[in-house]
C-alpha cells in the first residue's frame, strides 16, 4: 500500500485536486518528485532518523514533501501556519529540525526563523521563479527521479497543542522498515470504510491537523484522489463534491453546523449523491446537529 505502486499502474491518475483552483498532482509526478525531494534531503545531510518541518498552507507540495520524507525513514513535523514566531521557533529547537520547508505566502515568518537557525536550510514553494536561494521548485528539480538507495519508512511527528505546557511532539511509531507496509490508518479506510483507488476524498481542512493530513495520505496509499481546499466555505465544499463526484470526506462539526445555516434552497441546488461517508473529528458533534 504506497503511491509508488499507482504511479506505475496509473501514473494519470489524480492524487491531489487543489478544489479552487483545479491545479492537479497526479500519481506519477508525486512519485518523480517525492523522489527528487527525497535526493535533496540527503544532499542537505538529512539522514535516517532525523526531522524536518512543514509550514505551509494547502498546496500539491505539501504532499510531495511528506511522501518524501515517508521514503526518508525521517519525521516530519507539520507547523500550523497561525502559530506566533516564538512558538514556531520552539518547536523547530524542541525536534532539532534539519530543514524548513514554507510557503513564499510565509516568506517573512520563514525567513526571519532562518536568521534565527543560521544552519536551517529553508525552501520556498509557491515562490517567484527568479528567486535564487531557497527555490523549492529549482532544488527540487535538480536532483534525480530515481528512488534513493537507502529508503526507510518515515512518520509524521505532529506536536499537541500546548494547553498544558509547552507543546509536545508525539512519534506515532520509530522510523524504519519497508516503506510500503499498511499503517491503522490505511486498514481503517480500506476494510471499514471500503477506500480504494476509485475512492474521491474531500479534505476542507489545513494538512497541518493530525486528521487532515492522515486521512488524506491514507486515501493515497489506496490509489484514490483527495481534493483538498484552500480554505473552508460551506456552499464551495457542496460545489466540490458535486463536481468531483467525491465519496468519502472528513469533517469537524463546525463545518457540518456551517453548511446547515446555508439557506435550504442552497443545500438543494447541489447533487450529493455521490457522498457515501463523512467522518467528523476533533469536538464532539452535537445528535440533532449529526442527524440534520
Amino acid at each position: 500500500m504506497h503511491p509508488r505502486q499507482f504511479a506505475a499502474t496509473h501514473p494519470d491518475h489524480p492524487a491531489c485536486i487543489i478544489g479552487e483552483s483545479g491545479e492537479t498532482l497526479t500519481y506519477g509526478q508525486l512519485e518523480s518528485r517525492a523522489n527528487r525531494l527525497a535526493h535533496l534531503l540527503r544532499a542537505e545531510g538529512v539522514k535516517q532518523g532525523d526531522a524536518i518541518a512543514v509550514l505551509m498552507d494547502n498546496q500539491p507540495a505539501f504532499f510531495e514533501i511528506c511522501w518524501a520524507a515517508q521514503r526518508s525513514g525521517i519525521y516530519f513535523i507539520c507547523i500550523s501556519t497561525k502559530l506566533k514566531e516564538t512558538e514556531v521557533a520552539y518547536i523547530l529547537a524542541d525536534c532539532d529540525a534539519k530543514m524548513l520547508f514554507a510557503s513564499w505566502s510565509l516568506h517573512d515568518l520563514a525567513s526571519s526563523l532562518g536568521r534565527q537557525f543560521p544552519d536551517l536550510p529553508v525552501y520556498y514553494a509557491g515562490c517567484p521563479d527568479t528567486l535564487t536561494d531557497g527555490n523549492y521548485y529549482a532544488a527540487r528539480d535538480a536532483m534525480p527521479a530515481n528512488p534513493i538507495a537507502d529508503e526507510a519508512q518515515g512518520y509524521d511527528m505532529l506536536y499537541s497543542s500546548g494547553t498544558t505546557g509547552r507543546p509536545k511532539g508525539i512519534a506515532p511509531a520509530p522510523v524504519g522498515g519497508p516503506i510500503d507496509v499498511p499503517n491503522p490508518m490505511t486498514l481503517l479506510a480500506s476494510q471499514h470504510y471500503l477506500v480504494d483507488a476509485r475512492s474521491v476524498f474531500l479534505s476542507p481542512a489545513p494538512l497541518y491537523h493530525s486528521a487532515p493530513l492522515r486521512w488524506s495520505m491514507a486515501v493515497q496509499r489506496l490509489g484514490g484522489t483527495v481534493v483538498v481546499m484552500s480554505r473552508f466555505d460551506a456552499e464551495t465544499a457542496l460545489q466540490l463534491i458535486e463536481r468531483h463526484r467525491v465519496t468519502h470526506s472528513q469533517w469537524v462539526p463546525t463545518h457540518f453546523i456551517r453548511m446547515l445555516k446555508l439557506p435550504e434552497q442552497t443545500r438543494n441546488l447541489y447533487d450529493l449523491g455521490s457522498h457515501r461517508m463523512a467522518v467528523h473529528a476533533a469536538a464532539p458533534c452535537p445528535i440533532d446537529i449529526k442527524r440534520a
